[in-house]
């Protein structure tokens, strides 16, 4: 009777231990957090204040998420490569939106300066 509960106790330990010890190594989430790195970093992320910070958690996260590979914790790694994909990506949101700012401001000049040149022509004829 003694054996009997021991055994129906361990093997559901045993269990979950085997079953959860055993995490795969997170290949894809690591190539994806650092595609969205390398993204953010061609769209001059580190170049802009307000995506800068972004940018380097996600790298400081990605350098985490390996040596906890290293270590063996997959589990850990995967989580830190989570949240290293989703700083990188708004990284490249915010380097993508600094863009369009100077690009919206360089149109508003060229319009006015359109304008101005337009109103003048038209004075003088």
């Amino acid at each position: 009777m003694k054996t009997i509960l021991t055994l129906s106790v361990m093997v559901p330990v045993l269990l979950a231990v085997g079953c959860g010890g055993s995490y795969p190594p997170p290949t894809q989430p690591m190539v994806d957090a650092q595609a969205a790195e390398r993204s953010a970093k061609e769209l001059g992320a580190a170049d802009q204040p307000a995506a800068q910070l972004h940018l380097k958690l996600a790298e400081e996260q990605i350098a985490q998420a390996k040596v906890s590979m290293d270590d063996g914790d997959n589990k850990r790694a995967d989580y830190l490569l989570v949240r290293a994909k989703a700083d990188a990506e708004l990284a490249l949101a915010l380097a993508r939106e600094q863009g369009a700012k100077v690009e919206a401001q360089r149109a508003v000049e060229q319009a006015n300066t359109m304008h101005a040149t337009n109103a003048s022509q038209g004075a003088q004829q």
